[in-house]
């Protein structure tokens, strides 16, 4: 209990200090933001800091912080510390410096910004990796919903025929939200969502301090538990809390949100807090989680989804169970739209589709939907599927997070800033996503560590002096290149 209390503080002390830290080297002013500047009453809209935090949360937390912790607690206690320290020092980091550079730049989504600040050539590869992560975004958040509402609402076989017509609300929603004015539908169902999903993690955490405090660790196992399934700690703690510590998939978000909010001054409260709130969530999961399996309650190897609806009852009985799981239903729902509409403004820009003719949103929305069904029914069909399908997600939602920390790097080089704050957590993760791949099996190269490690280093110094460079060469191409 005592290592879970200290990881809250730092998460939260720690992220009200560092982001005044971080706001500095960015220097919020009075300057009109593209909400205001380029209104549209589709994409461009201003809402309330209120109301922008709560849709950023929804956006960025989706089952990530709650599956990823459940399975990185098998790594042992040092989750309590390792999910706040990422947190506060890359995820929130990310996601605010992401959010402000798409501000300072007419609400440009990441593509554009890697264009402008890294290169034509890398954007071109960035724009294939961001495409694949977000059409893997949104099924994962189509399939897990989907089966928690068949198993726990429903209490339907999440594997018969009743699944696929969920599956097909769930999407006919996401063609919807993704089609209509953002503060049409998003801003208005979101208020809702937020109140039950802020119900199901206060509960948990109730539940966790009055009932579990003497399970908060694997009796014989230190800090650091022994997995088991072998895996290491550096890397696939990383890849598996993902959404809980650092979140590429966050850049195609909180860049939705920079369309929509009235001063810059509100950045730090709409993308860097939003993001400790994340990994608040991703604590209580974890920690409800580590009694379950210390104790004896859940066996080790219990599926993800299957521990969301025991840890709920656990905690909440059967009334507030339900309000925890239809909390944790939310989530991944207020993050499959948005990943669908980010792609949809990602293609648009990089096609010039001009995205105020109702018509040319629903055909270029329509068609994105195609390839997204495909690999529901892959995912849903074979064994092991979803396994198959979350690790890619864990892996390209790490790999594309290297690319927006280099643009927030050469922005700061730029600027004549603390680069720093954001060079080192890019290197950091460019070790850990190439150090995963080239181990990993079935999805990577299957190599032993040995390998993979060395390997991994050598690409992180090579990720370090290219951005480097970047950072030192491009000024004037930087200055010749408006986006707006």
């Amino acid at each position: 209990m005592t290592l879970f209390i200290i990881g809250l503080i730092i998460l939260l002390g720690g992220g009200y200090f560092y982001s005044k830290y971080v706001e500095s080297q960015l220097e919020p002013d009075d300057r009109e933001t593209p909400a205001v500047r380029k209104a549209d009453g589709v994409d461009f809209v201003v809402m309330s800091k209120t109301k922008n935090w709560l849709i950023n949360l929804l956006n960025i937390a989706g089952t990530g912080p709650i599956l990823g912790p459940i399975q990185g607690i098998l790594f042992g206690p040092i989750a309590f510390i390792a999910i706040p320290i990422g947190c506060v020092i890359a995820g929130a980091v990310h996601d605010f410096m992401t959010g402000f550079i798409s501000m300072r730049n007419g609400g440009s989504q990441v593509p554009k910004l890697v264009g402008k600040y890294l290169g034509s050539g890398i954007r071109a590869f960035y724009n294939v990796v961001i495409a694949i992560l977000l059409l893997l975004t949104g099924v994962v958040f189509v399939y897990t919903p989907g089966d928690l509402i068949a198993k726990f609402v429903l209490g339907k076989d999440p594997e018969g025929a009743v699944i696929w017509i969920i599956y097909a609300v769930i999407f006919a929603y996401y063609i919807l939200s993704t089609v209509m004015p953002i503060d049409k539908v998003i801003g208005r169902i979101y208020p809702i969502f937020g109140a039950f999903l802020i119900i199901s993690a206060f509960g948990v955490l109730i539940g966790i301090l009055t009932q579990g405090g003497g399970h908060l660790a694997f009796e014989g196992q230190g800090l650091l538990a022994q997995h088991p399934k072998g895996q290491k700690f550096i890397p696939a703690f990383f890849i598996t809390v993902a959404c809980g510590i650092l979140s590429g998939f966050h850049g195609s978000q909180v860049t939705l949100v920079s369309r929509t909010v009235k001063s810059e001054r509100e950045a730090r409260m709409t993308f860097y807090s939003t993001m400790i709130a994340e990994g608040f969530i991703a604590m209580i999961w974890a920690a409800g989680a580590m009694v379950l399996f210390s104790s004896g309650e859940s066996a080790l190897d219990t599926p993800g989804t299957i521990m969301v609806g025991n840890i709920s009852k656990y905690f909440m009985g059967n009334i507030g169970g339900l309000l925890a799981i239809i909390g944790v239903i939310a989530l991944p729902i207020t993050s499959g739209d948005t990943a669908f509409r980010s792609l949809r403004l990602i293609i648009s820009e990089e096609m010039n589709i001009d995205q105020r003719n109702p018509a040319k949103r629903a055909i270029l929305a329509a068609v994105l939907f195609i390839p997204a069904a495909g690999i529901l029914y892959f995912a849903k069909t074979n064994p092991g599927g979803f396994n198959l399908l979350w690790r890619y997600f864990g892996f390209t939602n790490q790999f594309v997070a290297i690319f927006a920390l280099a643009v927030a790097t050469v922005y700061l080089m730029y600027t004549n800033k603390n680069y720093l704050i954001t060079l080192i957590p890019g290197a950091f993760y460019c070790f850990v996503v190439f150090s995963f791949i080239i181990n990993a099996d079935p999805i990577g190269l299957r190599q032993p560590y040995t390998i993979a490690y060395p390997v991994a280093a050598v690409i992180t110094v090579l990720y370090v002096i290219c951005v480097l460079k970047l950072g030192k060469k491009n000024r004037e191409r930087i200055e010749s290149i408006i986006l707006d």
